[in-house]
């Protein structure tokens, strides 16, 4: 079996590392006030990626926590760890910004969905830095931090980006988004089944057990020639101890 990668989130709210409840701000718990740190801790365990949102940015619009991703992107460098970041990145200047100081891939959500002409021009310029984020509620697509609900299915999202170049899509279930109770494995997988385009999955981890279910399913998925399932981001449950992360790398990468 091929390896998953984990990508161990570090949500950024006011400088401070943050898991929210089903994407609600008013439902955070602070883990650290040092990001850097943080992702050090993540790094000297082992963990090859760093998954990174700028919470407070998805809703504005623009970047906010530029401070708390530059201490991460130092850390990271340090030890040659590539950085994703999303949240806020609305323009090709922004994006632009980011990977010239040291970002590896850009995260695009609500962009794939009002502006996916920015997209595609991202792909074109930054070939294989651009993920697409696809945040569902019950299989529609959210947008503005999750704020916002249209009449988009994740599926046809994502295939309106089969030819553009984009590197992965990550795929989150709100719902089930800091609730510990198991990935959404029917959606990932018939996402990832209709996509050339690998497949990060998200929102759920809360146990060993859902590492070890994601793993099997991602063995069984038929994607086209390209796609599957790439890896998967896991949050709370390593900020709580529900899953040690030796023990997620020994499931993913065995």
């Amino acid at each position: 079996m091929t390896d998953l990668t984990l990508y161990p989130a570090i949500d950024l709210k006011d400088g401070a590392c943050v898991r929210l409840r089903q994407g609600e701000m008013d439902q955070a718990t602070v883990y650290s006030d040092d990001p850097g740190a943080q992702a050090l801790r993540w790094i000297e365990a082992g963990c090859r990626f760093l998954h990174v949102v700028d919470l407070n940015g998805a809703f504005a619009g623009r970047p906010v926590n530029a401070q708390a991703v530059r201490a991460i992107v130092d850390a990271a460098a340090e030890h040659d760890i590539p950085v994703q970041l999303g949240g806020g990145l609305r323009d090709i200047a922004g994006i632009a910004h980011w990977l010239e100081a040291g970002i590896t891939r850009v995260i695009l959500g609500s962009a794939a969905v009002k502006n996916p002409e920015l997209v595609r021009s991202a792909c074109r310029q930054f070939p294989g830095r651009v993920v697409v984020g696809i945040d569902a509620r019950n299989g529609f697509v959210a947008t503005e931090g999750w704020a916002e609900a249209s009449e988009l299915q994740a599926v046809e999202l994502g295939r309106r980006f089969e030819d553009a170049g984009v590197a992965a899509i990550v795929f989150t279930e709100i719902a089930r988004d800091g609730m510990l109770g198991g990935l959404d494995l029917d959606q990932t997988v018939a996402l990832a089944e209709a996509l050339s385009i690998p497949v990060i999955a998200s929102g759920g981890v809360g146990a060993p057990e859902h590492l070890v279910a994601l793993r099997e399913a991602a063995a069984r998925v038929r994607a086209p020639q390209g796609g599957g399932i790439e890896g998967v981001i896991v949050g709370r449950a390593l900020y709580d101890g529900r899953v040690s992360l030796p023990e997620a790398l020994a499931i993913l990468q065995c």
